[in-house]
């Protein structure tokens, strides 16, 4: 009987998810992840594990090595830079994730931040809870330029909200212009795309590319009113460089979902900066997309270990089958 890993920490005994794959013959190993863990708690969880059911946990070539039994790894979201999906494919584990199973929830958390920073509205409760009534001038949204770095399912997802308040949407992308949908979106390239924009919202993977994409040149180009908006990958955007550009005025402010290192160290570069509020990693963390990502990824668990998962990121680098490992 197959033996399932799972580690997202809003995955509990007994629910829908636990049910569907005991189900299918699945035993079910809760060890729910929070916060910072080493890659000795990682590989004490994988121990006699077939598949895992993962957050962001850092599976690493070193964590994978030491789990022999483990055939297929599905992430419970989009993102899966947290897994090396080399050395898993190398020892033949699929690595699955969710696309697009949280773009709605992204979305909408993405407007929120373009609204929040336009009209202040964390510095005003901040204001009056410290005993202050703050009155200062906010901005209307109607009238701006949204710069989309990234044409995935979630950056595809904020264009007609934004085009509902009122604002031009630009995006860069990589994606092949017959792959994109027929929208009032004027692709541009990035350079344009930060001298244009009055915000600008990160939607891309983290790749060797992407990394460290928005950096102290990026920030000369963008306006001095411009306000970055991150929902995407922490490492996306050099923090330092970052909170430089922030405190001496390069641009406005910056809402950020995600950063570097989760949760944000002490000493991070981003703390202590007016202008830069940073939030818990939120953007996907609605009911209904929970509901809609622990199924979805439970169904990804069984098709991987029946030999056909559907979403697998890693199938170039698989040298056989998945069902080729050993299960010693």
């Amino acid at each position: 009987m197959p033996r399932i890993l799972i580690t997202t920490d809003y995955l509990r005994p007994g629910d829908e998810v636990d049910h569907h794959l005991r189900a299918h013959g699945h035993t079910t190993v809760h060890v729910p992840f929070i916060g910072r863990h080493g890659p000795e708690q990682l590989v004490a969880a994988l121990d006699g594990i077939d598949a895992a059911l993962v957050g962001h946990e850092p599976l690493t070539a070193q964590v994978l090595g030491e789990a022999p039994r483990l055939r297929a790894i599905v992430r419970t979201g989009v993102g899966y830079d947290s897994i090396d999906i080399t050395a898993a494919g190398r020892l033949g584990i699929t690595v699955s994730n969710l696309p697009g199973i949280n773009a709605n929830a992204v979305a909408e958390f993405t407007l929120g931040l373009l609204l929040a920073a336009a009209r202040r509205l964390v510095q005003s409760a901040a204001g009056v809870a410290a005993g202050r009534w703050p009155r200062a001038d906010g901005h209307e949204l109607r009238g701006s330029t949204l710069g989309l770095i990234g044409y995935g399912a979630a950056a595809r997802a904020v264009v007609p909200l934004a085009r509902a308040f009122g604002m031009e949407v630009l995006c860069t992308t990589g994606v092949p212009k017959d792959q994109r949908p027929d929208e009032p979106v004027r692709f541009v390239d990035l350079p344009e795309l930060l001298e244009a924009s009055d915000y600008v919202s990160v939607h891309t993977a983290l790749t060797d590319r992407t990394r460290g994409l928005l950096d102290a040149g990026a920030f000369r180009r963008m306006k001095s009113t411009a306000v970055l908006v991150n929902t995407a990958r922490g490492a996306v955007v050099d923090e330092r460089a970052l909170a430089d550009a922030v405190r001496t005025g390069e641009i406005a402010a910056a809402a950020l979902d995600v950063v570097s290192e989760e949760p944000l160290p002490a000493d991070s570069p981003l703390r202590d900066v007016e202008g830069i509020i940073v939030f818990s990693h939120l953007a996907g963390q609605t009911a209904e997309a929970r509901a809609a990502a622990g199924l979805e990824g439970a169904a990804e668990v069984v098709a991987a270990l029946e030999g056909r998962p559907r979403f697998v990121v890693n199938a170039h680098l698989l040298p056989r089958t998945p069902t080729a490992r050993s299960d010693g």
